[in-house]
């Protein structure tokens, strides 16, 4: 039967990304973007169930709410190893999951190809910082690298709320609190309004879900913290839309007003593969100036691209400025690029 540990280990060896464990395919992992099994045994049903109630035994955490609900999302780690965050679910009847590994260092920033532009960022004392993308685009990377700068230069408390903790932090110039969601809190808005006493100087969010939480992280940052946060949204645009949407009608002027004064920078990025099978993050970066404050406060959130994009000057960069600049240093192919670009016909033209 395929042994949960030596799965661990395989995909730790290969520096994979994913570990995925279903019933009816044998237990595979993503490396450098592609699916390859790791094992050459069909797992049955029962072996799934097998190896996700270890996974729980490792975790020591209680599988009743996931038989309960179908699905759960956790992290454990194994000493000497790794850090796994963990998605368990029902698929067809039978358990399956996917776990991501998560070294136990902090990734460096320059391997990683992350911009000094972004980096950078760990110098803000107040505002809101956001950091977008879709799932698995490296958002979480990102913040940890952030907030690892943070603690390395300055000092002060950070305190971090996440579902599950993928990263851990140990205290260097920084004290590092981490709080998980479900396990030392009950939730986002909770655990949000009550680290406004714990005299938090950066607070890193995992996710702003709701208009409630998105209220109180505004109101933070408000009131001179720094804080850093995600969102499932592609780009500036689309992610003050979302921040707005959120609210009811009669609220989003209010908001349009509190978002323009505490907003810093939006961050909206993609992970692409590169010529030599890897992956590489291009990064669209919008800093808040004048003109962007007034755009989001007169409702004219279209025109911010024009901004971005004539924006260099000011550290910004469009999404298909970064994606061209890393085809013309040769991290990425011509294909890539175009099927990165938010306008392909553009992009097409600028390759010649």
């Amino acid at each position: 039967m395929t042994d949960l540990l030596e799965c661990l280990k395989t995909a730790v060896a290969h520096d994979a990304s994913d570990l995925f464990i279903v019933a009816g395919s044998m237990a595979k992992e993503r490396r450098e973007g592609q699916i390859c099994a790791i094992d050459d045994e069909r797992l049955s049903p029962e072996q799934t169930e097998a190896i996700i109630r270890k996974i729980y035994m490792l975790a020591k955490r209680d599988i009743g709410p996931y038989l309960d609900q179908g699905d759960d999302d956790f992290s454990f780690a194994v000493p000497g190893l790794a850090r796994f965050r963990v998605n368990t679910y029902r698929q067809r009847g039978s358990m399956a999951a996917v776990i991501r590994i998560v070294s136990f260092e902090i990734p460096d920033w320059r391997k990683m190809r992350i911009p000094q532009e972004v980096i950078s960022l760990s110098a803000v004392t107040s505002g809101l910082i956001l950091v977008t993308g879709t799932a698995g685009s490296g958002k979480s990377t990102t913040q940890a690298c952030v907030i690892h700068e943070i603690n390395k230069t300055r000092s002060c408390h950070i305190i971090t709320l996440e579902d599950p903790i993928e990263f851990l932090h140990r205290n260097i110039k920084s004290i590092i609190s981490q709080r998980e969601i479900t396990i030392d809190t009950a939730d986002y808005h909770s655990a949000l309004r009550a680290c406004l006493r714990q005299s938090p100087d950066v607070i890193l969010l995992g996710e702003m879900r709701d208009a409630e939480t998105i209220s109180t992280a505004i109101t933070a940052a408000e009131t001179g913290h720094l804080v850093i946060a995600t969102l499932h949204t592609g780009g500036a645009v689309s992610t003050i839309d979302r921040i707005i949407d959120s609210f009811p009608p009669a609220q989003q002027e209010q908001i349009r007003t509190q978002l323009s004064a505490v907003l810093h920078t939006i961050l909206s990025q993609k992970l692409l593969p590169d010529v030599n099978g890897a992956l590489a993050p291009a990064f669209e970066i919008m800093h808040m100036n004048n003109a962007i404050r007034t755009l989001i406060r007169e409702s004219k959130n279209y025109q911010i691209d024009n901004h971005i994009a004539s924006g260099k000057a000011e550290g910004m960069c469009s999404m298909d400025q970064s994606v061209f600049a890393l085809y013309q240093s040769g991290v990425i192919s011509r294909d890539v690029a175009l099927g990165a670009s938010e306008n392909p016909e553009q992009m097409a033209r600028r390759l010649g």
